[in-house]
């Protein structure tokens, strides 16, 4: 457990521990999230990161791709489209 002291501007300094475990570096973005009462504190990009994968699981195979050349044949059949556009 770490811990940190808030300041009058209601600023804190996240411990090392933490940032390492988050990833969290200079610039990074931070959210606060909410669940179940608590607050927790998480990367912001890892976050969104996340969010995406759990939003397009399953879609490969809902396409009918089962492998990475599936994927990549995709994208030159796309950029050979709107060559031609």
């Amino acid at each position: 457990m770490e811990l940190a002291k808030v300041t009058a501007k209601g600023q804190i300094t996240i411990p090392i521990g933490v940032r390492k475990k988050l990833g969290i570096k200079e610039g990074s973005k931070v959210i606060f999230l909410e669940e179940a009462g608590r607050i927790y504190l998480a990367n912001s990009s890892m976050e969104a990161l996340q969010e995406a994968q759990l939003a397009f699981a399953g879609e490969a195979e809902r396409v009918g791709w089962k492998t990475e050349e599936d994927v990549v044949s995709m994208i030159r059949e796309l950029r050979e489209e709107r060559m031609v556009k």
